[in-house]
């Protein structure tokens, strides 16, 4: 047994100090002289990295988080995260960095695919389930980013103003709720807080979080978000990441002998990083996992269950395998199917199951035509092919052809060894003509095609950041005459800085002879006519929502609004898969027979939308976000800083919230979600503990429904929502059977900050939901 108060002893000031700070990218130093040794950690929100990027280790890809939350199962999260466990503990991580529960206080936060939802609550449950999956294999999770950070832009220095009322009610909750059920790490965010940046925010991090809260685990800053050495030190941060331009080692070290840091607050610090090492296993080994969970199918479970099906006309879905002889499959991402978002959530699954792949597997022996219609990328998607990767002295391959990771290369090789890699393939093309080939990344490239050199140079200035880099690549495009059925050998070189090595992303991008935008359309429009159904795949790209930058818009990028609406009039039986982390535009929705939103699916998305479509699942998704019908209509929509502050002046009426007082309808209410079955809400019977509802399944098949109970004043209270989420429950029931869920009602459901959390007495009206703006049951419960 360690005792970590004797082992602080044994300590140096300088072996205390070097606990605290990264010693490279993703890790902290060993001791070997007190048995400890480094301690791993590594991105982890739908896919555990590891500490580099290599796609010869590949990663689970999961859906992502807002699918998770989607789902609305705490048990479904807990299983995601025991998945996620497990593949730390095979990949040698000790700590996850997620999850996100900063909340979609807009619908244009470019990482909003990241979080769960635009409520406390249900962000909560969700990541509760999360904590408690992972850490059940003796592997940490980091609940991030403490607090505000609920946008991109300006992220590193902007100040985010939230009253107390709003920050203990919205934004704070979920990481109390995480706290309360035993969370190990809290990452802190990069913005500021009312005045004080994260990293060295006492009151936050050491008065609430640790102080009152009770919190006994470690708070890492974001990486690069510690810019203080005394700051940081003396507001409750316990390790600054990463090792590059930390602010601490060294300078933390003479600060602490010049008496500006108390050594007993290094103690404290090292205290919980040691705590943290014996819960993960870096001081001894610990038990073997007794469980093997399949990949493969928890992503596929996951993705189903998150599907929401919005609209279902005529029910249209289903659809029949049986009566299909020809079946439209319409989109560039039906093809090129985007499972993850980017940024931080990015890792190399060992494989993915596009929409096009998923539907022609399931329907063997029906005629699947596929159509691009509309492209909204702007950079060409990776060539297809078997692609021979060479950096250094080692050796793997890709298909499709690109290459990332941050942190550690592949085979294990020195940055300051690295000076290039090289990919190289033989691409046998199925159509004579003009074949486009793109190069995109970041550095120095030479492209040749059968020997001709058909591009060198740099994609970036040369004093470009390492932001940019990653979160913005760039491309160049040239075009070669190519014949049907010759091979053509490609050969791209990229020539890297000594010692950058540890930063790479290479794509050889690819687009073979098609008609231009009108002809592809037309031709869309065309396969749908003489097709049974038309299922249209739309949705953003890479370079609308990612990590880095928030949206500009919430339309669909490119054609894509034009395509679906030219295929329906069509084909009545269209059917749109929206394959987007967030809310979209859709003023199409009233001209199709339904409408399908899939998130980003991970790595058996397709599969899992085949088995949807064709009902042999049903979607389980409900809408953890508000969908709008116009951008102007959002009660909270802007997120532009003026002069470096964003003011949270709405409060705490955000989401549904606000769309409640505002009085506008949505598109779609938070909540909404179909099914292939019928439910009736029977009977509700309520106390101040708990809500006991009873439901049937009244249709023709097997279905699960998702139990809501929202919480009312009965009298009208301007100060408070119309209507809040008081706890939800899923529940399963064959054709014809009952069922009975008893959903908690905890004090917090009554109460509102005011200098503490204070009851609010009065007549409440509780309702069993199907959403937000569907109330099938009431009940009235004095307080």
């Amino acid at each position: 047994m360690i005792e970590i108060a004797d082992v602080i002893k044994q300590l140096s000031l300088e072996e205390k100090v070097s606990l605290l700070a990264g010693q490279d990218f993703w890790s902290l130093p060993a001791i070997e002289r007190i048995g400890l040794r480094s301690l791993v950690m590594s991105d982890g929100p739908i896919g555990v990295r590891g500490t580099g990027w290599a796609p010869d280790d590949p990663s689970i890809a999961l859906p992502s988080p807002t699918a998770l939350a989607a789902a609305w199962d705490p048990e479904l999260a807990e299983t995601a995260g025991r998945l996620l466990g497990q593949e730390a503990r095979r990949k040698g991580v000790h700590v996850v960095l997620g999850p996100t529960v900063n909340l979609q206080r807009t619908p244009l936060g470019g990482r909003h695919f990241e979080c769960y939802s635009e409520d406390p609550l249900l962000s909560g449950e969700i990541a509760v389930g999360f904590v408690r999956g992972v850490q059940a294999h003796g592997v940490g999770t980091t609940v991030k980013h403490l607090v505000g950070n609920d946008f991109e832009t300006d992220r590193m220095e902007v100040d985010v103003r939230i009253d107390e009322r709003t920050l203990r009610e919205i934004y704070l909750a979920p990481f109390e709720r995480v706290v309360e059920a035993g969370g190990w790490g809290v990452m802190s965010a990069y913005n500021g807080v009312n005045g004080s940046p994260m990293a060295a925010n006492g009151r936050l991090q050491d008065e609430i979080l640790k102080g009152e809260w009770g919190f006994d685990g470690v708070v890492v800053s974001d990486w690069r978000a510690a810019r203080s050495t005394v700051g940081a030190a003396l507001g409750g941060l316990d390790i600054a990441m990463p090792q590059l331009e930390n602010p601490w080692g060294g300078a933390l070290v003479e600060a602490v002998r010049a008496g500006e840091v108390p050594e007993a607050v290094i103690d404290e610090k090292v205290r919980r990083v040691l705590r943290l090492a014996v819960r993960v296993g870096a001081f001894a080994d610990l038990p073997e996992i007794a469980e093997n969970l399949d990949g493969d199918r928890v992503a596929h479970e996951v993705a189903a269950r998150s599907f929401v099906l919005a609209r279902n006309e005529n029910y249209t879905l289903p659809l029949e395998a049986a009566g299909l002889t020809r079946v439209a499959v319409i989109g560039a991402l039906a093809m090129d199917a985007r499972v993850l978002g980017g940024g931080s959530a990015q890792v190399s699954p060992p494989h993915t199951i596009s929409p096009l792949e998923g539907l022609a597997r399931a329907l063997s022996g029906v005629d699947v035509e596929y159509a691009v219609g509309a492209d909204p990328r702007p950079f060409l998607p990776a060539l297809h092919a078997p692609t021979r990767v060479t950096i250094g002295s080692h050796s793997f391959t890709v298909d499709p052809a690109a290459v990332r990771w941050i942190g550690s290369l592949p085979g294990g090789l020195d940055p300051a060894q690295v000076d290039g890699l090289r990919l190289e393939t033989t691409y046998v093309p199925d159509e004579s003509g003009p074949h486009t080939f793109a190069v995109s990344g970041f550095g120095s490239f030479r492209l040749a095609v059968d020997g001709d050199l058909q591009y060198e140079g740099a994609l970036h200035p040369a004093n470009t950041g390492r932001a940019e880099l990653l979160l913005l690549p760039r491309e160049q495009r040239v075009t070669v005459e190519l014949t049907a059925g010759v091979p053509a050998r490609i050969v791209l070189d990229q020539f890297i800085a000594p010692g950058a090595a540890h930063s790479v992303a290479t794509t050889l991008g690819h687009r073979p002879p098609r008609p231009d935008e009108d002809g592809m359309i037309e031709e869309a429009a065309r396969v749908a006519a003489e097709s049974d159904v038309a299922v249209v795949v739309v949705g953003t790209t890479e370079q609308v929502e990612s990590e880095g930058f928030d949206r500009t818009s919430l339309a669909l990028p490119g054609r894509q609004d034009e395509l679906v609406s030219r295929v329906a009039a069509a084909n009545p039986r269209t059917i749109v898969v929206v394959n987007a982390g967030s809310p979209v535009l859709m003023p199409w929705s009233s001209e199709v027979a339904a409408i399908l939103l899939t998130w980003f699916p991970g790595q058996e998305g397709g599969a899992a939308l085949a088995d949807v479509l064709l009902g042999v699942t049903e979607p389980g998704g409900r809408l953890p976000t508000t969908w709008p019908r116009a951008e102007a209509d959002c009660p909270v929509f802007s997120i532009s800083p003026r002069d470096g502050v964003v003011a949270y002046d709405e409060g705490v009426f955000v989401g549904y919230r606000g769309w409640l007082r505002s009085g506008k309808p949505p598109l779609y209410a938070f909540g909404h979600g179909l099914g292939y079955t019928t439910w009736s809400y029977d009977e509700m019977v309520v106390d101040a503990t708990e809500a006991m509802v009873t439901v049937s399944n009244v249709g023709a098949r097997f279905g699960r429904e998702v139990i809501q109970v929202y919480v009312s004043p009965t009298a009208p209270d301007p100060s408070r929502p119309q209507r809040w989420l008081a706890g939800f429950a899923n529940v399963e029931a064959h054709p014809g059977e009952t069922v009975t869920v008893r959903i908690p009602l905890p004090p917090r459901t009554f109460q509102t900050w005011n200098e503490g959390w204070k009851t609010v007495p009065g007549d409440y009206t509780i309702h069993a939901a199907h959403a937000v703006d569907d109330l099938r049951l009431s009940a009235t419960l004095p307080i």
